[in-house]
Order: C-alpha cells, then structure tokens, then sequence
C-alpha cells in the first residue's frame, strides 16, 4: 500500500530534488561535500559552475555546513584536528557569520575605519546571507525565485535610524512598494484565503474559506471576517456541535472573564496564562476551538498557543477578549511581536527572493565586481560570481564553508594587539590573524569557540536558543488547482506544513512573477518543528533534534501528500505537477524572543540574557538578532553598528 500511495504522491519521479555542485550530488548524509572531486586546490567556491542559488533538495542549514560545528560542540573535534595551517594572512577585521548582521558588520567597519581596512568574512555555509536565503527554479521556459528564509523589510517596531540608513543607503525605495506588488491579482482571479482540515486531527479533510485575520500571503484581511462568513465556515467545519457553539460565541458574544479588575490586573492575569489554557479554563471553549487557531502563531514564535501569552494573543488580534475592555497600551511583558505600531505596518517590502536581496546589496556594495548592476532593482535579476567573493585583490574577502572552531586572543585580552581565528574549510584546518573580531554567528555556538569569555556571559550566550523551522519551496507546472479550489494561502493547523501560500506576486527588476494560472509558480510552505505541552525553550530543543533526524525523503513525501490532499478538488496532481522542490532547513532559525510565560525577568524586569550575552570582550565583539532576542533584519543590523561601534572605540 505504501508503494502504491509512493507512486501516486510521485515519489518516483525525476525532479529537481537533490543537491549538485558541479555535477556531483550531495547526499543527507554527507559528512562533508565531495570536496577532491572539484578543482583541484581551489576554495570550493572557486570551482566552475559553483552557484548554490539554483540548488534544490535539502538546504538551510545542508549537509556539510553544520558537522564541523557538532563536533567541536561534542568534544569530539580537537582529538583529531592536529594543528592548523597559517594562511599567514592579518586583516584589520576578522567577521564570524556572513548573514546581514555578519555583511553589516564589513560594512559598517569600513565606513568607520576607512576604504584601506581589509576584512575578512567566514560563513559555514556554501551560500553568504544567513537566513536570508535565494532559491531559484527553472521551469519549462520560465525563471522562478524564492525566499529560502528572511521574508521581507518589515518589523513591529519602527525600523531605527541605522537600520534605516541601511536600507537607504542600498538605494531601496520601500514606500514603492506597490509599484512593483500586484496586490490584486489573486482576488481578480476569484482566490482568497482559505483553512484545511486534515482528518488526523478533525476527523475529515476539508477545505473551507479560512476565517481567521492571520494566516500567510494575503490572508490578513480582518474584512472578510463577517457574521454572515463565519457561520457559513462552522456550519461547514468538521468540529462538534458545542464547537460550532463556541466559535461563534468567541467573536460574536463578548463577556468580561475577569470582572471586577482593572485593565492592568487583567492584562497581567493574561501575560501569566497561555492563550490555549485562556480558551479552555477561562472562556470555557471545546479543545476543537483549541485545535483551530493552535498553529496561528506559529510564524512569529515558532510555537504554538499553548506556548504563547494569552495577552500577546490578544494584541496580535485573536479572538476572545472584546469583553475584557482591555486600554489599547501594551501590558507588561507583551512581546514586541504583539505591539501594534502603524508606522511599522507601513514600512514593509518584499523581494522575490525576500532580504536575500539584501545580502546581495550588501556584497556588491563590499565587493563590487562580484555581482553585475548599478541599482537596487537590477540586483533581483543579476548572478552573483563566487569565484570573486575571496580573491586577494578584494579589500573584502567572502569565504564560504568555513567553519569558525577557535577564536582567541593572542595574549591577555586587556593587552592583546591581535585575535587569531581558526577555521575548517573543505575539511582542512586554518588560521588567521586580525586586528579585532566580530561574531556575528549564532549565540549558541559562542561558547564553544571562544572560551576564553567569562562564564557568566558564555551562559547567557548559551540560553539564547534558536527558533527551529522549515521554509520549503515548490515548484509547479501551474496554479489551475489553486484557481479551481479558490485558495490564494492555505492555513493548515493540522498538517505538516502549517501553512502555505502562492508566491506573492512581485515584479521587479527585469523579473517577472507568475501572472496567469497557466504558468509556473512557486509554493511556499512553512513548519514550525515544535511539540505542544512542553516550555518554549523545550520545544525548540526537541523541534532542533527532529529537524536534523527528518530524512529529505519524508519531508518529500509529506509535501506531496499535504498539497495532493489539499488540492484534492482542483485536480492537483503531485506526480504530474511538482517539478522541484527545496526544503530550507533551519535547525536554528528565527532568534529566540523572550516569552510573559517562559522568562520571568521579561515579565518582571531586569537585565535580559542578550544583554550580557553581547557585551564586548577585548578585540571581540558580537553581533547578530540573537543579540537583540530580536528576529528581525533591523535588528541583525542594529546589533552589527553596535558591535563595530564598541570595538573601534578600543
């Protein structure tokens, strides 16, 4: 029977699934990239044809970016590492992590150091930009690109006056936004958002309109959220009748569950109880209202409800608290996430290819024969050329899959004139030497490459967790499915991928996005690896392990499965009409925000763990969104000019 299904998902078709460099395939498995197999003694990246952009199957965090890293976290690398080779070369900045914060960094150094200052910038990774990852399909005769992680220019909070001056200075114009988004496209063709009930957890599958004001694509459209809607949705939905009763009851009979208190003693009642205990224990809700709105927070915290403050729920807009009365201001401990701001909303903009358009911005701007172009636009169209990332003419050097294991003072740090870095590339160990050092890497892995810190801040380092999530991209031969079943986004809370949306269509640049359902499109996906009814920092571990367990093979089939079902209707056809697929891996994805229910000194006050975690020691500062607990852009470049400012005052 499973052969059978396997055939019918398509699991036996030749797509576009594995990873190539070069013609060689890269296998889940691999401890390293076949490395022997490219040019001989060139960098990886030197290697004809290198481009990771194009590749498919698993990536994020792929294989051969990450085993160096786990095994100098396990004690298990220096046993066997010998001593490293002196490339002899001395820069005047060494930066740990090549996503924006990393890029940021570089570029932030040179305006304060001057254009002569070299620096170096080491990622593990084959591809610079972090999370802010391009993917990019070929489909028939048409060019397909999707966000691999970093969606957009966008936060909760007004972006600040660096990270603004950023974006500008890259020449992005955000407030043309609409110039280049056909926000009425979808609509035109008679698709809106909808909802998928999966019969492992509701007992049916079923597609309906998705009455929810948040969701994926375009689905945050609070008019649509009607009486007249609403019951038509339940009367619908395979949920019990008391559920129907509830769902209704929760938007449409508001009552005070906290009579007799003030607006404050309400809201601090709210920050201490979890929005899914809220539904059930206060408002009396059936657990199937529970399994609705479950995953709707899943894009922001990488959690679900029964992990998420009831009162960042409420300022997120779920429902059930009209009846509260609750004041507009935030409450104590409210996540920055939950916090309306109208001049946030308005500051929004989104690439094809998401902030990987950023990176590559950020590139040019360091190394400019790198990448093709002159204008912001172009930059979504142009190829990138490894091969110029880390040549020695450059007065910036961008090398890739390397692994930092060692960064160090050379002497006291109080005295120390230099930092020495050592790194594996290629499965080869090195070092190199530079006046200061930014890592602008992820907080977790701090602690285990330079130990020299002290203990306090090498914990708070290590408690700032890592968001974990699947970004996937699809793409198909067309969208008729999706314009016969009426969907533009699906949000699935029962289902592997909790959600997912058509592309949002965007033109810039020389690009152009998928305008009639006869053309190929891209499929996003997301999952948040989590497991409900343990704390937040718990889920996160165990999503981080099941990610890195998960074979391509099962992600694969769990794709194929999810949109054949969902599509059921519009006569998708797994086997016929998936062309490619890429699964962007993110064992460490979103950086960790503090929670009312999981961080007592949020809710209370106090000196938070990133406070400590960033303080600069020495020559060595440190950078990236963990250092904000803040998992946004902005913040990745808040925190590179706070660490660039700290270390060129010294």
């Amino acid at each position: 029977m499973g052969d059978k299904r396997d055939r019918e998902l398509g699991m036996h078709r030749r797509i576009t699934r594995r990873d190539f460099i070069n013609g060689v395939a890269v296998t889940a498995g691999a401890a390293f990239m076949p490395w022997h197999l490219m040019a001989s003694g060139a960098e990886p990246q030197q290697a004809p044809g290198y481009y990771p952009p194009n590749l498919t199957g698993m990536r994020g965090s792929h294989p051969g970016s990450f085993e160096v890293a786990h095994s100098v976290r396990d004690g298990t690398f220096w046993g066997s590492a010998g001593q490293p080779t002196d490339t002899g070369e001395t820069y005047d900045l060494i930066v740990v992590g090549g996503g924006i914060s990393g890029l940021s960094s570089a570029l932030f150094f040179r305006k304060l150091m001057g254009e002569k200052a070299k620096v170096l910038v080491l990622d593990n990774h084959d591809d610079f930009g972090g999370h802010a990852k391009r993917n990019e399909f070929r489909v028939s005769n048409s060019f397909r690109l999707g966000f691999g992680g970093t969606f957009s220019i966008e936060s909760p909070a007004p972006y600040s006056k660096v990270a603004k001056g950023v974006i500008e200075e890259l020449g992005i114009d955000v407030p043309a936004y609409s110039k280049y988004f056909d926000g009425k496209l979808y609509r035109s063709q008679g698709l809106r958002p909808m909802m998928f009930f999966d019969k492992e957890t509701f007992g049916a599958d079923k597609l309906l309109w998705n009455p929810m004001s948040r969701g994926m694509g375009d689905s945050e459209d609070k008019s649509r959220n009607t009486p007249e809607l609403r019951k038509k949705f339940v009367a619908a939905a395979p949920i019990s009748g008391q559920a129907k009763l509830d769902f209704i009851r929760l938007y449409e009979e508001p009552k005070d569950y906290y009579p007799g208190l003030t607006s404050d003693e309400k809201k601090a009642k709210l920050a201490r109880i979890s929005y899914a205990d809220y539904l059930t224990k206060i408002a009396g809700m059936h657990p199937d209202i529970v399994k609705i709105y479950q995953t709707a927070p899943h894009g922001l915290f990488g959690v679900g409800i029964d992990a998420v403050a009831a009162q960042d729920a409420w300022g997120l807009g779920l429902p059930g608290f009209a009846g509260l009365n609750l004041d507009p201001t935030p409450g104590k401990g409210m996540n920055r996430d939950a916090i309306p701001n109208e001049e946030a909303e308005r500051y929004f903009f989104h690439f094809p290819d998401g902030n990987a358009s950023i990176a590559r911005l950020l590139v040019r701007k360091l190394i400019p024969n790198a990448i093709p172009g002159e204008s912001w636009t172009d930059i979504v169209s142009a190829r990138a050329n490894y091969s110029r990332l880390d040549q020695k003419s450059n007065a910036v050097r961008i090398r890739l899959n390397s692994t930092a294991v060692q960064v160090k003072h050379l002497g006291d740090f109080g005295s120390a004139r230099e930092v020495e870095v050592s790194y594996v590339q290629a499965g080869k160990f090195y070092k190199a030497k530079a006046g200061k050092v930014v890592l602008a890497c992820w907080h977790v892995m701090i602690p285990y490459i330079c130990k020299e810190l002290p203990e306090k801040q090498r914990e708070a380092l290590a408690s700032a967790q890592k968001v974990p999530l699947l970004y996937t991209n699809v793409a198909i031969r067309n969208w008729n499915s999706f314009k016969s079943v009426g969907a533009s986004s699906v949000y699935a809370p029962g289902c592997y991928h909790g959600a997912m949306n058509l592309d949002l269509p965007v033109s810039i640049g020389g690009y152009e996005c998928a305008k009639n359902p006869d053309e190929p499109i891209v499929v996003h996906m997301e999952k948040a690896a989590c497991q409900p009814g343990h704390p937040a920092r718990v889920q996160h571990t165990m999503g981080r392990i099941e990610l890195y367990t998960t074979t391509f093979e099962t992600i694969e089939r769990n794709i194929r499965d999810q949109l054949a079902r969902t599509l059921a209707a519009g006569g998708f056809d797994p086997a016929r009409d998936i062309t490619a697929i890429t699964v962007n891996r993110w064992p460490h994805g979103y950086a960790y925000e503090y929670n009312s229910l999981w961080d007592k000194f949020w809710l209370e006050g106090g000196v938070t763990p990133c406070e400590i975690a960033r303080k600069t020691y020495g020559r060595i500062g440190i950078a990236n969104a963990d250092a904000g607990a803040y998992a946004y852009t902005d913040e990745a470049i808040n925190q590179a000019w706070r660490a660039v400012s700290e270390l060129t005052k010294t």
